[in-house]
């Protein structure tokens, strides 16, 4: 593999599958079954999931929640995300540690960042829930950090299309794909790959970050692997 550490970042909306809301087990086990090929192959991978299939701050704003609490309970939506994808993968004896900046006692241990390389030595997933822990942060802006504290190699971001693009390919079927990009390009020609925080964040750490399609089987071995089935940013 061309990586030994990496932080995989998954959407909430990932895990609905074709329920379109909710956690589907179809949907679940597939990310898992992801994970473990490459745990597998010695990777060490860390994981940081959203939470907007059970609810978004944003989103809860908009319908006249305050930001702050809506993005407190969209934290509280990503540890039980975490916890689906804990069991799926313990089911096939992938060991796992829950961390979450919203510690829950007997549930996820506080996120600390020495805890979280040992356990990334000792051959365990680490799965990052709450967010940063605070209000006004995506979860793009949680997983860049969490890269950075671990120390990771590549920063992945699972998503429906096959990289960046230079529109949205599921509305304009002319757009063209970009099989590598610079920060500052990507930020000249205002890319939305992840929120302007988490990409400053990156850029400043200089963590590359790759964008690929995640819902397709092997995928993420394939990345590792070093084929270049997505985008990357550098």
């Amino acid at each position: 593999m061309k990586y030994s550490r990496i932080l995989l970042k998954l959407s909430g909306e990932s895990l609905q599958g074709k329920d379109g809301y909710g956690i589907h087990y179809d949907a679940v086990h597939h990310y898992a079954m992801e994970i473990k090929s490459v745990v597998e192959c010695n990777v060490q991978v860390g994981i940081v999931i959203g939470g907007g299939n059970i609810f978004r701050g944003v989103k809860g704003a908009e319908k006249g929640f305050y930001r702050t609490q809506g993005d407190y309970m969209g934290m509280l939506a990503t540890i039980i995300n975490a916890m689906a994808l804990q069991a799926v993968l313990e089911e096939y004896y992938i060991p796992v540690k829950l961390l979450s900046s919203l510690p829950v006692k007997g549930v996820c241990e506080k996120a600390y960042f020495k805890n979280a390389i040992q356990y990334l030595a000792e051959g365990y997933v680490v799965i990052f829930a709450g967010g940063t822990g605070n209000p006004f942060f995506t979860t793009d802006s949680a997983a860049t950090l969490r890269a950075a504290e671990i120390g990771a190699e590549l920063l992945i971001k699972g998503t429906r299309v096959d990289g960046v693009y230079t529109a949205d390919p599921e509305k304009e079927p002319d757009a063209v794909k970009y099989n590598t990009l610079t920060f500052e390009q990507a930020l000249e020609e205002k890319l939305a790959i992840m929120d302007l925080t988490a990409f400053t964040l990156a850029q400043e750490n200089q963590i590359p970050i790759y964008v690929y399609n995640a819902n397709q089987p092997g995928n993420l071995e394939k990345v590792l692997s070093g084929e270049p089935i997505g985008t990357l940013i550098s």
